[in-house]
């Protein structure tokens, strides 16, 4: 398929990457080989310049089971949540690879970390309390975007986001 005629559903709408990148709760699902499933909080991601692919950050000392569940073309899911508003949208993809976070990467679930704390103050939390959450070392998760849903809660829940829903 030519990039031009690419399927939405291969594409992060524009609008999504600073909601992805943002300090939102991040909550990322796999399964074992005996389809037993994993949950795992993320410490942030980063979006590629053509949508099509996002970096994962992990933290490295909590994300054994999940990275152990990531071969190459294994099935991910990431639910990504706006505290204040619980706006809320599910990416599914498969993972290409899993490495150690490089410099500017652990610096952006630094950055993550700032930003989740200030979302979840906003809400009534404790800023010291977010800021236990370790993002140190970090792994990175690279994933094919393959699927989006619109998973805030109300009628339009499960529902996929489709090409109307893409800002004009």
């Amino acid at each position: 398929m030519a990039s031009s005629e690419a399927a939405l559903s291969d594409v992060l709408p524009e609008e999504l990457v600073d909601f992805v990148e943002g300090g939102v709760s991040i909550q990322v699902g796999t399964r074992d080989a005996a389809l037993r499933p994993e949950c795992l909080r993320a410490v942030g991601c980063i979006v590629s310049p053509d949508r099509r692919s996002l970096l994962l950050l992990m933290n490295a000392a909590t994300a054994a089971r999940t990275v152990a569940n990531l071969g190459a073309g294994s099935p991910i899911a990431m639910t990504f949540s706006r505290p204040v508003d619980h706006r809320t949208v599910q990416v599914k993809g498969t993972c290409l690879t899993v490495r150690p976070a490089a410099p500017h990467e652990q610096a952006a679930a630094e950055r993550y970390l700032a930003l989740f704390t200030e979302g979840l103050y906003v809400v009534g939390m404790a800023r010291a309390i977010v800021r236990r959450v370790r993002v140190t070392p970090a792994l990175v998760a690279e994933v094919l975007v393959r699927e989006l849903y619109h998973q805030t809660p109300g009628p339009g829940a499960g529902r996929r986001l489709e090409e109307r829903d893409a800002p004009r």
